[in-house]
């Protein structure tokens, strides 16, 4: 693959920071592997690169640096990196505590570090959750490791952003990079900060790159704020002593005037600062969104106009506790449930609350993220129901047609005949990118069912987590709730869940206000619920609720030509995973199979098919290797006659009955014991009591 060839409209353009392309992107790291194979390829003719990168790589090249060399290996010796530790202590002690503010204020929660180093690239400090193994006495600059942001922003003196492939060391490949240079109070650039990430797959997303401008922006703020801050000090000698008490004060308030904007450009939840009387300070973009805020009324408001009368935000916030709580908040005529991250800002010398932080993040979004990781997973769609009877084909086009309803749907059927799979396959058809609820009434103690359903309010029940936690009822908005073995449900529950499914909204066990709910639910029952309600066992009610669209599922036994056809499918499907090679069914074993019949339907043939596979050898399944209760009651089957006295006698009842298994068994013993239902040692010892030759 060569280097993507340029049109000529395309030869003048000059590619700066955020340009990037897809073309731009893979020329790029084409024409780099290209450079490093050449050593004549002149990199101010790559269209892709830019001119002070391109410049960079080629005085890289010069000094002879090695772009597959190591990059972790210090160059100072520990007493030569513990002087320029004592000669930049000032600069480091004034940058630490504004890298911890960067730190507390999770602007960036994962995936970066941030560092500073000296002029001649000596780390200084890092910070963040892809922290350097160990920075003592490290270089990284020009003379160390080729191009990269620090030597870039020496050269230039300015804020520069390097993504992965502009570096000359290969190790950096996969590192975007932006840095600010800190000058002190003569202009001599004395350090640089520099906030490194990860890039993506696709680092030609245009959210990605608005990320890596908002960054660059970022790194600015964070570096004038070290530079005002380093030369205030340097200018002020008389004044360190007040200083020095003010210091964290001055650093929270410096800190947040230059980073403020560039932070709350780039969270995507609303971050919403009030002072300790609940007045509105400041507000991101998504905070203005929420609470339908103009900009001018920042000091104008107070976030107590958008709480319910109940709200227990204010008095929290004046505890001066970090915590989270879930509040409804109250815009015009509606009202929107949000998690809300409590972040008190605390005066260090009075120790007084002056105000607080709060994030805002919609209880709906979180609810899909945790319904994307408890919730059931519907796997299946309408493709992977397979079967050959005609009646068993109407059912899936009935259920097809049904899928495009949004109307509560009752799927019945005995145990086994895949009413889970129709639950799947309807939630696939109708809304796949919703979340996928499972409740089984059945499995569920009946003391938990209902803050399984309904979630509950922290502190409702001994053991209940402080925060409370939504239901399955809650988090299947927006998607679909399947309620299996909905027969097995309390009544008293039953009352409850007709509630939701008439109003549309639940309530927390616990709570004292409604959430609206939307969803579409799926019940399945292997029980004749209409029975059920006749004997008072099941409301009437939620009966003809869950039953406006029914499906029922024929049993195995009544569509024995699917029987063959599912036989295949699990052999061949399960030897698949498994490398196996796959067996053949001997005509006699496929004529038990398709005369047996399967009161467990289709799981049970499942079930036996994975026996089967397991005890065949000679990759032929015969009538040994299937399960012995199959075998028992075919034999049973086969004994159709009248007893005499002589065959009544208990001992030529189990003489015969051991003569019957041993020959079924084709006088396989071990086998010949499970239809019987007994050990091998019993076995042994009767046949030897009644003499029978095998």
């Amino acid at each position: 693959m060569g280097i993507p060839k340029v049109h000529q409209q395309e030869q003048t353009f000059i590619p700066d920071y955020f340009s990037w392309t897809k073309e731009r992107w893979e020329g790029l790291i084409e024409f780099k592997k290209r450079f490093l194979e050449d050593s004549n390829l002149n990199p101010l003719k790559c269209p892709y690169l830019r001119e002070e990168v391109a410049r960079s790589w080629l005085k890289s090249r010069e000094l002879g640096i090695d772009p597959k060399g190591e990059v972790m290996q210090p160059h100072l010796s520990p007493e030569q990196y513990k002087k320029v530790l004592e000669d930049n202590s000032l600069l480091i002690s004034i940058t630490k505590p504004i890298m911890d503010a960067f730190r507390d204020m999770a602007i960036l929660s994962s995936g970066y570090i941030l560092y500073m180093q000296d002029y001649n690239g000596v780390f200084l400090l890092q910070q963040g959750d892809m922290l350097r193994r160990n920075i003592d006495g490290l270089i990284w600059d020009v003379n160390t490791i080729g191009t990269c942001a620090h030597s870039l922003c020496m050269e230039l003196r300015r804020p520069i952003h390097i993504m992965g492939p502009e570096h000359y060391s290969l190790a950096l490949m996969n590192i975007m990079a932006a840095a600010a240079p800190i000058a002190d109070e003569n202009g001599k650039i004395i350090a640089t900060l520099i906030l490194g990430q990860p890039t993506i797959e696709n680092p030609c997303d245009e959210h990605f790159l608005n990320l890596c401008s908002h960054t660059l922006g970022l790194v600015t703020s964070l570096a004038s704020a070290v530079e005002a801050q380093y030369k205030l000090n340097k200018s002020n000698e008389e004044l360190k002593a007040s200083y020095r008490k003010l210091k964290t004060a001055n650093r929270n308030l410096t800190t947040a005037h230059l980073t403020l904007e560039t932070t709350f450009s780039l969270i995507d939840e609303g971050i919403i600062t009030i002072d300790e009387k609940g007045k509105i300070l400041n507000f991101n973009q998504e905070g203005a969104r929420i609470l339908k805020l103009k900009k001018d009324e920042a000091g104008k408001k107070s976030i107590q106009e958008f709480l319910c009368r109940q709200s227990n935000l204010m008095p929290l916030v004046l505890k001066g506790n970090n915590i989270d709580i879930e509040e409804t908040l109250v815009v015009g005529n509606d009202e929107h449930s949000y998690f809300i991250n409590i972040r008190p800002v605390i005066n260090k010398d009075s120790q007084e609350v002056d105000g607080a932080i709060l994030r805002l993040t919609s209880t709906e979004k979180l609810n899909a993220i945790v319904a994307s990781r408890s919730g059931g997973i519907a796997n299946y769609t309408f493709d992977d129901i397979i079967g050959e009877n005609p009646n068993f084909k109407k059912i899936i086009s009935l259920a097809k047609k049904f899928a495009r309803s949004p109307d509560n749907i009752l799927i019945t059927g005995e145990s086994g005949t895949g009413k889970d799979l129709f639950a799947q396959a309807i939630h696939n058809a109708y809304c796949p990118q919703g979340p996928y609820m499972v409740v089984n009434c059945a499995a569920m103690p009946r003391e938990l069912i209902e803050s399984e359903l309904f979630g509950y309010e922290g502190g409702s029940f001994t053991g209940a987590e402080r925060s409370g936690r939504p239901g399955k009822i809650e988090l299947a908005h927006g998607g679909t709730l399947f309620l299996d073995e909905v027969g097995d449900m309390p009544l008293e529950i039953q009352a409850v869940l007709l509630r939701v499914l008439e109003d549309k909204q639940v309530m927390r066990v616990g709570g004292r206000r409604y959430k609206k709910v939307d969803f579409r639910l799926i019940a399945a029952t292997n029980k004749d619920l209409y029975e059920m309600v006749k004997d008072n066992q099941f409301r009437e009610d939620l009966y003809f609720r869950l039953s406006v669209l029914n499906i029922n599922i024929l049993p195995l036994r009544e569509r024995k030509e699917d029987i063959k056809l599912y036989c295949k499918y699990f052999i061949e499907n399960y030897c698949q995973k498994l490398g196996w090679k796959v067996p053949e069914i001997e005509a006699s074993a496929q004529k038990i199979i398709d005369e047996y019949d399967w009161p467990g339907n289709v799981r049970q043939l499942q079930n036996a098919m994975i026996y089967a596979v397991n005890s065949a050898t000679e990759d032929l399944i015969k009538v040994e290797n299937l399960p012995g209760y199959i075998l028992f009651d075919s034999l049973q089957g086969q004994n159709n006659y009248s007893p005499t006295m002589e065959t009544l006698n208990l001992e030529n009842l189990e003489k015969e009955a051991i003569k019957k298994a041993m020959s079924q068994a084709k006088n396989y013993v071990h086998l010949a014991a499970q239809i019987l239902g007994i050990s091998r040692s019993t076995l042994y010892r009767k046949l030897k009591y009644y003499n029978i030759e095998y």
